[in-house]
Order: structure tokens, then C-alpha cells, then sequence
């Protein structure tokens, strides 16, 4: 029963999502900025963690409440992302795709946006989870979760917030930020993004179902490590910023905010410092 119950709503999930996906790559039909997929995906996530809720045969408050963490975690970065991409060019990533891609770009793109349906419906595994939970009360997971989701939610906006303060100034554009948590990892917003999922995963732990909840963050951190995170940013840099953003690797953590080299902060790389530029 109760699995019947939760390859329904995956199936719902995957639904939904692949809709609100296709309307929108009619919408970057008309645009041709691709990127709106990163918008909307992102806000599929609370939309699908509402839509459990509404549903929950289990306790709702649970249910109620990882929905608003959700929200919370999607209303935040989906409007960073939307600031991101407006009234710009489209992001490089998705330019060099359409370039690549040439005549068949459109219907690659539909594809694309339908795999990122069919991500989002994966990620939603511990939605569903404690949305099937009858327990009527919170329990030490729960707490656990909201704390590492806390973590993460901060951590990222404010990474979010120390790349943008950094780059609004016309002086350093093409330059590599080191300011803040940029200082001890080139990718700390994909950091607490991955930490932000371990506490939606916590969160599902004592639902029945454990440890199906963790499918999702382990598909953020491949995602985000292997696939269209850190490769394709870690490309782009290179690109753009040479032999700094070479330097950069060399001396501060891909991922997991570490100790920053001391000879970076030496190097002809950072005159910025001197400035007060750096962090």
C-alpha cells in the first residue's frame, strides 16, 4: 500500500513538473534564453513539496513544514537566478549549447527541459516521504534536518550575496573573487546548496521509506560535482579568466570550504588587496 501510494505521487510529481517545464521552453522559444530552465526548475521543487502536502495522508503539520522549508530554500534562489538573467544575454552555458546544437537546438532543448522534470520529480523522493508519515509529532531527525537545512540556506545566500557585491563593481569584472567564503572554496554556493538537500534528507529520516530520502541529495552532489555544476563553471572560468582562475585552482578547494593557501594571498594574482578588494 504504501508503496503503490508513493509511485503515484512520484508519477504525479513527474506530471506536473513535465508541464510547467514545457511551457516554458515555449516560453525560451520566443526569448531564446535557455536559462529560464534553471527558474523554473527551481521553483518546481516548492510547487511539487506544496502539492505533497495538500495531499498528505499522513500528519499534514509535517508536511506543511518541510513545504515551507522548501519554499524558503526555492523563493530564494529562484529569484536570485531570475535577477541573474534579466534583461541579460543569455548565460554562456546555454549559448554554447545552442551553438553546438545548431538546427536541432530547439528540440534538444525540449529534451533537456523534460530530463530536469524528470530530476525534479527524483528530488522530490522526501517530499513524498513525509508526506506518507502518520507520526503526529516531530521527532529528532526533523530537528536535526531544519538545523543542517538552516546551515545551508545561510551559507548559500550568503555566498549568493559576496559573488554579487563582488562583481557589481565595473572594476572587477573578468577578475576572480576571494572575498568571504569565495577565499576557501571556489564553489561554496554549491556547497551549502548540497547541504541544504542532506537536511531535507534528515528531515525524511524517520518517515517510513528511509533511506529512500536520500536519493536526493546524492543526485545534487553528482549533479552538481559531475555534471552541469563545478564542470561547466570550472570550464567557463577558464575561459574567461585564464591563467588567475588556474592559479585560483591550484591553491583553494573545489568544494568543501578548506584553508586557503597562504601563497595566494602573495601572489601578483590579488593586487586587489592592496585596494581593499580582497577579503
Amino acid at each position: 500500500m504504501l508503496l503503490e501510494a508513493f509511485l503515484l505521487r512520484l508519477a504525479l510529481s513527474a506530471a506536473l513538473v513535465g508541464l510547467l517545464l514545457s511551457a516554458l521552453w515555449l516560453v525560451q522559444l520566443r526569448t531564446r534564453n535557455a536559462a529560464i530552465v534553471d527558474v523554473g526548475w527551481t521553483l518546481s521543487l516548492p510547487i511539487l513539496a506544496l502539492f505533497d502536502a495538500a495531499l498528505a495522508p499522513g500528519w499534514s503539520a509535517r508536511s506543511w513544514l518541510l513545504a515551507a522549508m522548501v519554499s524558503i530554500w526555492g523563493g530564494r534562489l529562484a529569484w536570485h537566478l531570475a535577477l541573474r538573467m534579466r534583461g541579460g544575454p543569455e548565460e554562456p552555458r546555454y549559448a554554447k549549447l545552442r551553438e553546438e546544437w545548431g538546427a536541432q537546438a530547439d528540440r534538444r532543448f525540449f529534451i533537456f527541459y523534460q530530463q530536469q522534470a524528470m530530476a525534479s520529480a527524483l528530488f522530490s523522493v522526501p517530499f513524498i516521504l513525509v508526506s506518507l508519515d502518520p507520526r503526529p509529532a516531530l521527532g529528532l531527525w526533523e530537528w536535526l534536518g531544519g538545523l543542517v537545512w538552516l546551515a545551508g540556506i545561510l551559507g548559500e545566500a550568503t555566498a549568493d550575496q559576496q559573488l554579487q557585491a563582488f562583481k557589481s563593481s565595473a572594476s572587477r569584472q573578468g577578475r576572480v573573487c576571494r572575498r568571504g567564503l569565495w577565499r576557501y572554496s571556489r564553489h561554496p554556493n554549491y556547497f551549502f546548496e548540497i547541504l541544504t538537500w542532506i537536511g531535507f534528507a534528515l528531515f525524511s529520516s524517520g518517515s517510513p521509506g528511509f533511506p529512500g530520502g536520500w536519493l536526493s541529495p546524492l543526485l545534487i552532489a553528482w549533479t552538481l560535482i559531475f555534471v552541469t555544476g563545478i564542470p561547466l563553471a570550472e570550464a567557463q572560468a577558464l575561459r574567461s579568466k585564464g591563467e588567475e582562475y588556474r592559479r585560483y585552482q591550484r591553491t583553494t578547494s573545489a568544494l568543501i570550504p578548506w584553508f586557503h593557501s597562504p601563497e595566494a594571498g602573495r601572489t601578483r594574482e590579488d593586487p586587489g588587496r592592496n585596494r581593499g578588494e580582497g577579503p
